[in-house]
């Protein structure tokens, strides 16, 4: 992404390629994704901007399925893929985005004897994290998520939250350009999910894009700045936290605006007359 700091000596030299806005992280036109002869996601068209997109959906609504097309994992059976203005074709290209992504799977894989800084900085060289870089981005990384203390254990010592924290971090270091992140606050106690949803709202802050699908509403209500609801492949909903927390009616179940919100738009997404006009 290229925009101008305040720090730049003299924004006036600089070209008008670089004035111009910085292209979406992600672009898809007309993507759809399946496995076998079941579609997942059907003629997909989505803008991501740096910051954070949150996305809620019941299981079976294709939030991981997303995720894995947009970290390339698993390309488009059909449609536009771009990642930061660059089309994804071919392995190559998918190979050169992922030096601008970073993912945490729900069920992320790594060695057992690894030890947690041998674990995150080999994800850094996956990631094709410079050398000279890579030492310092592990260790900024691990204090990010507070595990400091723990480089030295073994993974397989790790406890569920600690070792789901160990992922974060894998997904963090080297700060990639955007972040992915599926269930990320599993495990996670109250007071480590208040240090994640500050962690996520500083790399926002950084300039970062970052998608968030959890079944948590409430980490979504404090960490999101657009929420996209999920249902059968499809966005039922698309806007800002207080947006969906707007459409919420009182006999809604849920303890909050944003859970009742969500609710009413899973129920009139199927409603069978609203599926008739559709």
């Amino acid at each position: 992404m290229l925009w101008i700091r305040a720090s730049d000596p003299d924004p006036q030299h600089i070209s008008k390629e670089i004035l111009m806005p910085p292209v979406p992280a992600v672009r898809t036109v007309g993507l759809s994704q399946g496995y076998r002869n079941k579609p997942v996601i059907e003629n997909l068209d989505l803008h991501l901007k740096p910051g954070v997109t949150g996305l809620l959906g019941p299981n079976g609504a294709g939030k991981t399925t997303r995720l894995r097309t947009l970290a390339t994992i698993t390309p488009p059976q059909v449609g536009l893929l771009e990642i930061f203005g660059q089309a994804i074709r071919t392995e190559r290209d998918a190979r050169r985005a992922r030096r601008m992504i970073g993912y945490l799977s729900q069920d992320f894989g790594y060695y057992p004897s690894f030890s947690v800084k041998d674990f995150v900085r080999y994800c850094a060289w996956l990631r094709e994290v410079p050398d000279k870089a890579a030492g310092p981005a592990t260790l900024k990384a691990l204090e990010a998520v507070g595990l400091t203390d723990r480089a030295g254990h073994r993974m397989k010592s790790l406890s569920g939250g600690m070792l789901r924290r160990a992922g974060i971090a894998a997904a963090i270091v080297g700060s990639p350009s955007l972040v992915l992140l599926d269930e990320p606050t599993v495990g996670l106690d109250p007071a480590q999910r208040l240090d994640f949803r500050e962690l996520i709202r500083s790399l926002a802050r950084e300039g970062v894009a970052i998608v968030l699908s959890t079944h948590l509403v409430e980490d979504v209500g404090a960490s999101c700045q657009t929420v996209l609801v999920l249902e059968d492949g499809q966005i039922v909903s698309s806007g800002t936290p207080q947006d969906l927390a707007r459409q919420a009616t009182p006999s809604a179940p849920g303890d909050s605006p944003l859970e009742r919100g969500y609710m009413t738009v899973l129920a009139n997404n199927r409603e069978p007359a609203r599926e008739t006009t559709c």
